[in-house]
C-alpha cells in the first residue's frame, strides 16, 4: 500500500471510530517548507505503526506547522480547545517544541516527542506529562566526542545553526572532547549559502569539520563544501547524513562519520521488518525521523494495552515503563522522561546504487542526558 493509501486507510478509519475512540492523537509537524521530509518521515512512521496494529480506536488529528513557530501555536489550541486531544506529538524543531509542549503539558495532554529534545525540557523545565522518545539535543554529539578523542581527531572546526537545537548539539560536543577548538560558528536556520563559512575553514588550521544542519541546509552545505576542494575530515550527529539527505547529496558524503541511534542496518528484533514494511509501503527506505515516528507510536499503543488514557497516573506509568520493542533495540526512560540508549557510529557508504549508512561501532552504550539531575519531576 503506498503513502497516499495508507494515510487515507488510517484516516478513514479514524473517522469511523472517533466517536468511540479510546485515544485521539493530536499531530503537529512539518509537512510543506523547509524540512518537511523530516516531518512527513515522522507521520509516515507513526501511522504504519497504528496501521499495523490493527486497532481502530486511535484518531490521528494532523496539522502542518511549517516550521513556523506562530502556526504550530495555534495548531496547538486547536487540537487542544477543540479537538480535545488526550496526547500531542509529531514536532520536529527545538524552538516549535518550547512554544509548543511545555503549555500542552501543564493543561494535563501528555506530549510525546518523535524528534525535538531540548535541553531546556530535560532539566528544569521538564514535567511528568511530558516524554522525549528520540535523544535529548546533545546525545549524538558527546558520543561523537568520545568516538572523536578515541580515533586521534584533534582540532576541530564547529558549526550549527543558531537556534535552540542548534546551540545544545555543540554543547553537547564540547562537553565531551578533549582537544583544540578551532572556531565555533552559528548561521542562521534556513541558511542556503555557506561559501563565508567554508573559506573560514580553509583557513582554519582544524583537521575535522564537525557540524549539524538538518534538512535542506545539510544538502546545501555537503555539496558546496565537496565542490571546494578543501580536504578535512566531515562528521556530525545523523540529522545532516540521514536516508532522505543522502539522497539528495550523494557521493559527496562518502565516508563520512556520523552518530545515530538507529540504522537500517541495526541487528535488533523487529528492525528489519520495519524496514521492509517501511519500503514496501512508501517506496523509499526509512530515515531515522521514520524510525522515531514508529517507536513513538509503539510506545503510546504500549501504554494503551495497560492503561486508560483517562487515567493519567495509570497512564503515565504505563509510558514511563516503555514497555515496547523499539527499532533501535533497548530503550528505557531516565528519571527525566528521556531515553537511556546506546548510540553508534556510521559511516557513509554505497550499496548499489544507492548512498546510504551503516554501523561500524558503538560510540557510547546506555547513554543518558547531562540534565536529569536539574529536573524535579
Amino acid at each position: 500500500m503506498k503513502l497516499k493509501s495508507l494515510a487515507a486507510a488510517v484516516c478513514a478509519a479514524a473517522l469511523a471510530t472517533a466517536a468511540q475512540a479510546e485515544m485521539k492523537v493530536g499531530m503537529i509537524t512539518t509537512l510543506s517548507g523547509g524540512g518537511a521530509g523530516l516531518g512527513i518521515d515522522v507521520r509516515d512512521g507513526f501511522l504504519l505503526a497504528i496501521a499495523q496494529s490493527g486497532r481502530d480506536d486511535v484518531e490521528v488529528v494532523i496539522e502542518d506547522d511549517q516550521r513556523k513557530p506562530e502556526l504550530a501555536v495555534q495548531a496547538a489550541d486547536k487540537l487542544i480547545q477543540s479537538e480535545k486531544v488526550d496526547v500531542m506529538t509529531g514536532i520536529i524543531w527545538s524552538n516549535l517544541a518550547l512554544a509548543v509542549a511545555p503549555a500542552a503539558a501543564a493543561q494535563g495532554k501528555f506530549y510525546l516527542s518523535p524528534n525535538a529534545g531540548p535541553s531546556q525540557l530535560a532539566g528544569r523545565g521538564c514535567h511528568e506529562n511530558y516524554f522525549n522518545v528520540s535523544w535529548q539535543n546533545d546525545a549524538f554529539n558527546e558520543a561523537a566526542a568520545v568516538w572523536a578523542n578515541e580515533n586521534g581527531i584533534e582540532n576541530v572546526f564547529l558549526m550549527a545553526p543558531n537556534y535552540p537545537a542548534g546551540q545544545d548539539m555543540i554543547a553537547g560536543f564540547k562537553r565531551f572532547f578533549e582537544g583544540t577548538v578551532a572556531a565555533e560558528v552559528y548561521t542562521k536556520l534556513g541558511q542556503t549559502d555557506y561559501a563565508a563559512e567554508i573559506a573560514q575553514m580553509r583557513a582554519s588550521d582544524a583537521d575535522t569539520i564537525y557540524f549539524f544542519l538538518p534538512g535542506g541546509m545539510g544538502i546545501s552545505f555537503m555539496k558546496q563544501f565537496a565542490g571546494s576542494g578543501v580536504e578535512k575530515t566531515v562528521m556530525g550527529p545523523a540529522f545532516s547524513f540521514d536516508q532522505g539527505i543522502l539522497g539528495a547529496i550523494g557521493e559527496a558524503a562518502l565516508g563520512v562519520k556520523n552518530t545515530a541511534h538507529w540504522s537500517k542496518d541495526l541487528d535488533v528484533p523487529g528492525n528489519a521488518e520495519f524496514v521492509a514494511s517501511f519500503t514496501e509501503t512508501f517506496g523509499r527506505l526509512p530515515s531515522l525521523y521514520a524510525a522515531q515516528g514508529f517507536d513513538t507510536a509503539l510506545l503510546l499503543l504500549s501504554a494503551m494495552e495497560k492503561a486508560d488514557v483517562k487515567d493519567a497516573d495509570a497512564f503515565r506509568a504505563a509510558l514511563r515503563e516503555a514497555d515496547f520493542q523499539s527499532v533501535r533495540g533497548d530503550f528505557a526512560f531516565g528519571p527525566n522522561h528521556h531515553p537511556v540508549q546506546d548510540i553508534y557510529m556510521r559511516e557513509v557508504v554505497k550499496e548499489g546504487d544507492v548512498v546510504t549508512n551503516r554501523v561500524i561501532g558503538v560510540a557510547a552504550t546506555d547513554h543518558t542526558d547531562a540534565y536529569a539531575g536539574d529536573c524535579k519531576m
